[in-house]
């Protein structure tokens, strides 16, 4: 694959990512398109720019990893291994299909290169922790990093592992939240509001960094950034739009968990032309 750091070719790559989760779960007729597109910027400028990694060598030892907490959101990573060259392109219309390899969380039994099935809410960041912390073990120097919703850290075994990462100093592992601000049943504020979320996780230990998550630039200085905190971990506060690049869905709680119609997939590609 090609990796970049040119953010307008890293734009044109989400804007197919995006064309994908619509075609997908069109295809589909059920998805979690919302969540997906909001989250097209981080997963894309993460494997195109700032990851080391290797689709030939999906198990390459000294590989970064990524973990997507958040796997309902899953049609954006299918979308980005695809197009890294991971998974077959052809294939991603079978979404949640019987037998298809694109199921509706991802999956290790079907796509050996995850590096773990996630979905379960809540888990993603101890599981990335686990590799990070192993790294230092072995001393390797490879990075993990995991992408969580806003909606998800409400969960109590994110803050329990907040605080083991900090305790343990692991500073190899990145956590980035999708701060779409809505989760499954509405808007995050009315069912349990995060603020001050910046201030929790310093808090519990966690260099903060806040950035808007569809501003490439200012995502690759976000990582850049990261890369160089010494002796605590780093969180991503990365403010988005659910459904972000299509207008009907632009922050709107609907799409967290609905797939969009044949003519809203054909008004949606129209727009992501």
């Amino acid at each position: 694959m090609k990796q970049t750091k040119n953010p307008s070719e890293l734009q044109e790559i989400c804007k197919r990512v995006r064309r994908h989760v619509i075609e997908m779960t069109g295809a589909a007729k059920s998805g979690h398109p919302g969540g997906s597109l909001s989250a097209a910027e981080i997963v894309v400028t993460l494997f195109y720019d700032v990851m080391k990694h290797d689709p030939a060598r999906p198990k390459w030892e000294d590989r970064d990893r990524f973990i997507l907490s958040k796997g309902h959101a899953c049609p954006v990573l299918y979308s980005v291994m695809a197009e890294c060259g991971y998974t077959p392109l052809d294939q991603l219309n079978t979404l949640r299909k019987l037998g298809s390899i694109y199921q509706g969380h991802p999956d290790r039994r079907f796509i050996p290169a995850l590096e773990s099935s996630t979905g379960s809410l809540g888990q993603g960041l101890s599981i990335g922790l686990g590799m990070g912390l192993a790294a230092k073990l072995d001393g390797k120097d490879f990075r993990t990093y995991v992408l969580l919703g806003d909606g998800e850290i409400q969960e109590g075994q994110i803050w329990e592992a907040a605080m083991f990462a900090s305790f343990h100093e692991v500073d190899n592992v990145v956590a980035i939240v999708d701060y779409n601000r809505i989760q499954l049943d509405g808007f995050v504020k009315d069912i349990m509001e995060l603020e001050p979320l910046a201030d929790k996780w310093r808090a519990f230990g966690w260099h903060v960094i806040e950035v808007n998550g569809h501003d490439i630039p200012a995502l690759q200085e976000a990582f850049a950034g990261a890369s160089k905190v010494k002796g605590k971990p780093t969180v991503i506060i990365a403010h988005t739009i659910k459904g972000k690049g299509v207008s009907f869905m632009e922050n709107n709680p609907k799409y967290h968990g609905v797939a969009p119609s044949a003519e809203e997939v054909a008004a949606a590609l129209k727009e992501l032309q």
